[in-house]
C-alpha cells in the first residue's frame, strides 16, 4: 500500500479547521450590547446590574487597563430555531492562545444568579436545549478588562501591571455577542476527531493501529459533505465506532484525571482580581459538573474557598452542594499554594493549620494531601511538617521545569531532616493545564519513570489563572481515552482515590532524601526584598504576639485576642503564596504587601505593647522583654527581668589604617577600605578571614538572565564581578564601639554600621542600600579560613546540610539556595555562623590556597538586592536595611541562637517586677518555636518546639502554672494518636526527642 498519511492527516487538518469546526454553530443572530463601565475598582453585582448602560457595537474597542465593564446582551431567539439547542457565544476579545491572562468575565441572570465564567476557551452559555423559539435572552457580564502583562514576547518591561501607572487606553476589542443554534452531532464529531488525531500522532508509523485509525478517519472524512456538515456528520461518527470502541491493552498507563484549575492568588494580577478568577471559575465548574455525571473536580487553598465565601455567596450555595455530593473535593490542607523554601517553621505550619481546620470546619473533610503544584522547590523539614498536620501524601509538578538534572521518579517516598517520609507524586503529564491533548496523555505515559513497578499517575486536567477550569471538551476527551486502545486509559478520580491506588500498587517506592530543590527560579529568593521583609517580620511578631498575650492572659487575665491573631495569621500566611514572598508579582502586588506589612507590624505591635504592660503593672523599674527562645543577659527565654552587665568594648584607629574593634572576646580589623581583614577568637586564638581576603565586601554583578527576569538568576552572572572598595566616609561611632562607612557606586550609595557589643561574640553589621540599580545584583561577601565540605543552613525545625563543592550536576545546580536565619560552616571543634534578619538567598563556595597556606577558603555570600524589569520595572529601588552578623567560634547552637536573637530584639518596658516564663527549657538544643493559647478558646496552653542541633535530646520543660494535664497533639492541636507520652511530674514535663524531632503539647491549666 502507498504511504498516503501525510496526505490523510493534511486533510483532516483542513476539513476540521475549515468544515467541521465552522458548522458546530451552524446558525446565528446578532444580539444587542449596551455596556457601562465602573468608574475605578469593582463594584458590587447588584450595583453593576443596576447601572444604565449605554449602546456599544462588536468591533469596538473596551476596557481600560485593571477596569470592569458591565455588559448587557438581549434578544429573541427565532421562532424557527424552535427545537434545537441555542447558546450565546459571548467573545469579548479573547485570545485563545491565553487563558488565564487576559479579560475575562463572569455571566449573572437579571437576579443576579451567577451562570458561568467566561474564558478565550470557553465563550459559550447554554440558553435551552431545545428552545420553544421566541425567548427573551437577557444577560449581564462583568466583564474585567486586565492587561496582558505576560504576552507573546514576553519578560518585557511593562508599566500595565499597577493602575497606577498603566494608563487608561483600551485594551480590548469586543468580538462576538450572537445567539447560535448548537449542533451537538458536529461538536461530537469534532471530538472524535481529534482524539483519534492526536493519537495517531503519537503512535509510530509502523504501528498497525495508526493505519487503523488512519483509514478510519479517511472514511469519515468521506463521509461529511462539506456543503453539509450538520446533515452528515452522524454517518461520520458511525464510521469511527469501531476505532473509537477498541479497548486498551491491560498493560496500558492508567491516569487519573482531577478536574483543577491552578490559580496563582495573585501573580500578574493583584489580590482583588483573584478573588474574581475564583468566582468565575467555581461558577463555571459547578456548571459543569451539573451537565457531566463522571466528572470530579478538586481545588486548594483554603484562602480562594473562603473568598467565595465571603465575596460570592450565590456560588458558594453551589459549591456547598457540590462538596456535599462528593464531586467538588477540598485539596492540599493549606491556605495557599505556598512558598515552602522560605516560609519559617510556626509560619509553615499554620498553613496546614488554618488550611485544614477550614475545610473541617465547613465541610467536615480533613485532606490527606499536600497539593503544591507550581511551588518552586521544598524545603527538607516540610515532610514532618506534612505529617504533623495529619496528612500523608504530596503532589507537585514543578520539579519537572529544573534546568540541569532531570529527576529520577514520578512516584517516591521523600525523606525529611528527622527522619518522616512521605508518599510522593511528580505528574509525568509536566503540566498542571492538562487539557487531555493526545500529545500530553502519550507524554505522561513515555515519560513515567516508574514502569514496571508502577502504572497510575495523576493530571490535573483544565486551564488556571483565571482560564475557567475543565471545559466542556475535555470531559468530552476524556470519556473517550477511557479504555481506548493505543492511548493510556484515563477516569475522572479524587486525589485520594488517586493516592489511595497509587501507594496500594507501589508499598515499596524509592527514597529520595533531603530537599527537592528546583533547578530554576533561584532568584525568588532575593527579589522584592521589602516583602520578605515584611514576611519575616511578621512572623516573629506573630510569636511575641502569641507568647505575651498568653503569658499575661494566664498571669493577669489578660484578653487573649483570638479573632485578632487569626485573621493576621491568615493575612501573612495569603502573603506568603508562591508569587507573592518569592517576589514575582506585578508592582501592584508588593506595593499592597508593603502596605499590608506595615499595617499589620503596628496591629501587631500593639497587642505586644498591651500584654506586657498588663504583664509590668505599675513601676519605674526597668525590665527586658525576651521572646527568644534562649536567655540572653540574664533574662530567661520569655521572660522580662533586669539584663546583666557584660564587660566592655572598645574602638581604636588601626595602625595601618581604619579600626580595631575588640570586646576581649572578638578582636576585629576594619581596613582603610572600610573592608574586615580580621575577625580574630582570642579564646579561641584563631583568625576567621581568610589569608589576604577581606570580609565585609560588597560585590555587584550584572543579571539579565536569559527569561524569567524577576525569577531567575543564570550562573553566568559570576563572569563579571565588581568589588564595591570605593570609599566615601569611614568614621568611629561616637555612642556605641562602631564605624561607620560609606560608598557609592553607580546611582547608589549604602552606609554601613559596625558593631561589637561588650560580651558578645558576634560582628553585627548594619548595612542600608538607596538603590538605584538596574538589572544588578548585589552580594555581601564573608571570606573564611574554614576547610568544610558542607555546611548547614537554617530551614524549618531545624537545619539542612549542602555541599560545598561541586563534584556533580546535582551540587553544581544548587549555585544558590535559600536559609532562615544562619549558614553554619565549621571544621571539628570550631565554626563560623552568618546570621540574618530578612534575607535569605546565598551562595557557598571553596577554593584552595595557592599564594600562601595551601588552606581552604571557604566563602559565604548574601544575596541582598537585585534590579529585574519584569513584571515590576522598579523592583526594590529604594532604601533598605538588613542586618547580619559574623559569629565566629560559633557551634551549631551558636547559629541556632544568634539566629533567633537577630530576629527577636529585646523590648524595654518599666514595671513593677521581673516576669517569669509561662514554660521554661533546661535543654538549649530544644527550641521552643510557639507559646500560645489553644485555638478552641479552652484557655489551655499549647507550646511547640523541636530539637534543633542534630542529635537526640532529653529536656524537661517546666509549666509556669498548675498542670491538670498534658497532651501530645498534632499541629491542629488535636490529641496525637500513637504519641509517646512524656513524663509528668508536678509542673515539670520530661520528653525525648530524636534529631529535630517536631513535638506539641497541649498543656491543662488547673
Amino acid at each position: 500500500m502507498h504511504d498516503d498519511r501525510s496526505l490523510v492527516e493534511a486533510r483532516l487538518k483542513r476539513v476540521l479547521d475549515e468544515r467541521i469546526r465552522p458548522a458546530v454553530y451552524p446558525e446565528s443572530v446578532p444580539l444587542d450590547v449596551a455596556v457601562w463601565h465602573a468608574p475605578d475598582e469593582p463594584v458590587p453585582v447588584a450595583e453593576g446590574l443596576a447601572a444604565e448602560p449605554e449602546p456599544i457595537e462588536v468591533g469596538a474597542r473596551w476596557g481600560a487597563p485593571w477596569g470592569t465593564s458591565w455588559f448587557r446582551v438581549t434578544g429573541t431567539v427565532p421562532g424557527h430555531w424552535a427545537g434545537r439547542t441555542v447558546e450565546a457565544i459571548l467573545d469579548l476579545g479573547f485570545d485563545e492562545n491565553m487563558p488565564g491572562f487576559q479579560c475575562e468575565g463572569l455571566v449573572y441572570r437579571p437576579d443576579g444568579t451567577p451562570v458561568k465564567g467566561l474564558n478565550p476557551r470557553n465563550q459559550w452559555v447554554r440558553v435551552g436545549a431545545p428552545v420553544d423559539g421566541g425567548e427573551e435572552v437577557r444577560l449581564h457580564i462583568e466583564a474585567a478588562s486586565n492587561p496582558v502583562i505576560l504576552d507573546y514576547h514576553p519578560f518585557r518591561p511593562t508599566e500595565l501591571g499597577d493602575k497606577e501607572t498603566a494608563g487608561s487606553s483600551p485594551q480590548y476589542t469586543l468580538t462576538r455577542m450572537d445567539l447560535a443554534v448548537f449542533d451537538e452531532t458536529v461538536w461530537q464529531l469534532v471530538l472524535d476527531l481529534e482524539v483519534l488525531g492526536e493519537l495517531m500522532a503519537e503512535l509510530p508509523a509502523d504501528s498497525a493501529r495508526r493505519w487503523e485509525i488512519l483509514r478510519a478517519v479517511e472514511k469519515a472524512l468521506d463521509a461529511v459533505d462539506l456543503q453539509d456538515v450538520g446533515g452528515t456528520a452522524a454517518e461520520a461518527r458511525s464510521r469511527l465506532t469501531g476505532v473509537l470502541t477498541t479497548p486498551a491493552a491491560p498493560s496500558a498507563h492508567r491516569i487519573s484525571a482531577v478536574g483543577h484549575a491552578h490559580i496563582d492568588s495573585a501573580w500578574l494580577w493583584p489580590l482583588r482580581e483573584t478573588v474574581r478568577k475564583v468566582a468565575r471559575t467555581t461558577a463555571n465548574m459547578t456548571a459543569l459538573l451539573d451537565d457531566e455525571p463522571d466528572f470530579v473536580f478538586t481545588m486548594s487553598q483554603a484562602q480562594q474557598w473562603a473568598w467565595v465565601k465571603e465575596h460570592r455567596p450565590e456560588v458558594w450555595a453551589r459549591v456547598k452542594k457540590a462538596v456535599a455530593d462528593g464531586r467538588f473535593v477540598p485539596a492540599g490542607g493549606m491556605w495557599v499554594e505556598s512558598d515552602t523554601n522560605m516560609p519559617g517553621s510556626e509560619a509553615m505550619a499554620r498553613q496546614f493549620v488554618h488550611g485544614k481546620r477550614f475545610f473541617l470546619d465547613e465541610f467536615g473533610i480533613e485532606n490527606d494531601e499536600a497539593w503544591l503544584p507550581d511551588t518552586f522547590g521544598f524545603a527538607a523539614g516540610l515532610p514532618q511538617i506534612i505529617k504533623a498536620a495529619g496528612a500523608k501524601y504530596l503532589l507537585t509538578q514543578k520539579i519537572s521545569w529544573s534546568r540541569t538534572n532531570k529527576f529520577p521518579h514520578h512516584t517516591f517516598t521523600w525523606e525529611g531532616i528527622d527522619g518522616t517520609r512521605i508518599f510522593t507524586h511528580f505528574p509525568p503529564v509536566d503540566t498542571y493545564n492538562c487539557s487531555m491533548k493526545g500529545s500530553e496523555i502519550a507524554h505522561a505515559a513515555r515519560n513515567f519513570k516508574d514502569k514496571g513497578v508502577a502504572r497510575h499517575s495523576l493530571a490535573p486536567t483544565g486551564w488556571g489563572d483565571g482560564g475557567g477550569g475543565t471545559t466542556r471538551e475535555m470531559v468530552a476527551k476524556a470519556a473517550r481515552l477511557r479504555d481506548l486502545e493505543g492511548s493510556a486509559t484515563v477516569a475522572w478520580e479524587t486525589p485520594a482515590a488517586f493516592f489511595a491506588k497509587a501507594e496500594a500498587e507501589y508499598p515499596n517506592p524509592p527514597v529520595w532524601v533531603g530537599e527537592l530543590y528546583l533547578e530554576l527560579h533561584r532568584a525568588t529568593l532575593t527579589s522584592q526584598a521589602k516583602t520578605k521583609q515584611g514576611n519575616r517580620r511578621s512572623e516573629h511578631l506573630l510569636r511575641e504576639a502569641e507568647l505575651w498575650a498568653a503569658t499575661a492572659a494566664v498571669r493577669t487575665g489578660f484578653p487573649y485576642p483570638y479573632e485578632e491573631l487569626d485573621r493576621i495569621w491568615k493575612t501573612v500566611l495569603l502573603h506568603q503564596f508562591h508569587d507573592i514572598l518569592p517576589g514575582s508579582s506585578i508592582a501592584w502586588v508588593h506595593r499592597e504587601a508593603r502596605a499590608t506589612y506595615e499595617r499589620l507590624a503596628g496591629e501587631l505591635n500593639g497587642i505586644i505593647d498591651a500584654a506586657q504592660r498588663a504583664l509590668a503593672g505599675e513601676g519605674q523599674r526597668e525590665l527586658v522583654f525576651n521572646a527568644a527562645p534562649h536567655g540572653r543577659r540574664g533574662v530567661p527565654a520569655g521572660g522580662a527581668g533586669a539584663p546583666a552587665v557584660q564587660g566592655t568594648s572598645s574602638v581604636s584607629p588601626r595602625a595601618e589604617g581604619g579600626y580595631v574593634l575588640d570586646n576581649g572576646l572578638l578582636r576585629i580589623e576594619i581596613d582603610e577600605r572600610g573592608l574586615v581583614v580580621s575577625a580574630y577568637d582570642i579564646e579561641a586564638d584563631r583568625e576567621t578571614v581568610a589569608p589576604g581576603r577581606a570580609a565585609n565586601l560588597l560585590q555587584l554583578h550584572p543579571d539579565f538572565p536569559n527569561m524569567w527576569d524577576a525569577w531567575d538568576v543564570d550562573e553566568f552572572y559570576r563572569n563579571t564581578v565588581t568589588d564595591l572598595t570605593g570609599l566615601d566616609e569611614l568614621t568611629a561611632g561616637e555612642d556605641v564601639e562602631s564605624v561607620r562607612i560609606v560608598r557609592s557606586f553607580g546611582a547608589s550609595h549604602v552606609t554601613q554600621v559596625l558593631s561589637l557589643a561588650p560580651g558578645e561574640r558576634r560582628l553585627v553589621l548594619d548595612t542600608e542600600v538607596d538603590w538605584h540599580e538596574t538589572e544588578k545584583f548585589l552580594k555581601l561577601a564573608f571570606p573564611l579560613d574554614v576547610h568544610a565540605e558542607r555546611y548547614a543552613s537554617e530551614t524549618q525545625f531545624g537545619h539542612f546540610h549542602r555541599p560545598t563543592h561541586t563534584n556533580t550536576s546535582w551540587e553544581a545546580a544548587k549555585f544558590e539556595a535559600c536559609n532562615h536565619r544562619f549558614v553554619h560552616l565549621a571544621e571539628p571543634g570550631w565554626g563560623v555562623a552568618v546570621v540574618n534578619d530578612s534575607t535569605y538567598g546565598h551562595d557557598v563556595t571553596r577554593t584552595v590556597r595557592t599564594d600562601s597556606d595551601g588552606g581552604t577558603t571557604t566563602t559565604v555570600r548574601v544575596s541582598l538586592l537585585r534590579a529585574p524589569r519584569f513584571p515590576d520595572p522598579e523592583t526594590d529601588q529604594g532604601v533598605h536595611r538588613f542586618r547580619h552578623a559574623l559569629v565566629p567560634g560559633a557551634g551549631i547552637g551558636d547559629a541556632v541562637r544568634e539566629g533567633w536573637r537577630i530576629n527577636v530584639p529585646e523590648r524595654h518596658v518599666t514595671g513593677a517586677a521581673e516576669i517569669a516564663p509561662l514554660v521554661t527549657v533546661d535543654q538549649e538544643a530544644v527550641v521552643v518555636t510557639a507559646v500560645k493559647l489553644a485555638d478552641d478558646g479552652s484557655g489551655d496552653v499549647v507550646a511547640r518546639f523541636h530539637e534543633a542541633h542534630g542529635g537526640r535530646a532529653r529536656a524537661t520543660l517546666t509549666a509556669g502554672f498548675e498542670l491538670d494535664a498534658v497532651t501530645v497533639t498534632d499541629l491542629l492541636e488535636r490529641p496525637l494518636a500513637g504519641a509517646t507520652e512524656p513524663v509528668v511530674d508536678g509542673e515539670r514535663i520530661t520528653v525525648r526527642l530524636r534529631p529535630f524531632e517536631l513535638v506539641t503539647l497541649r498543656l491543662r491549666r488547673r
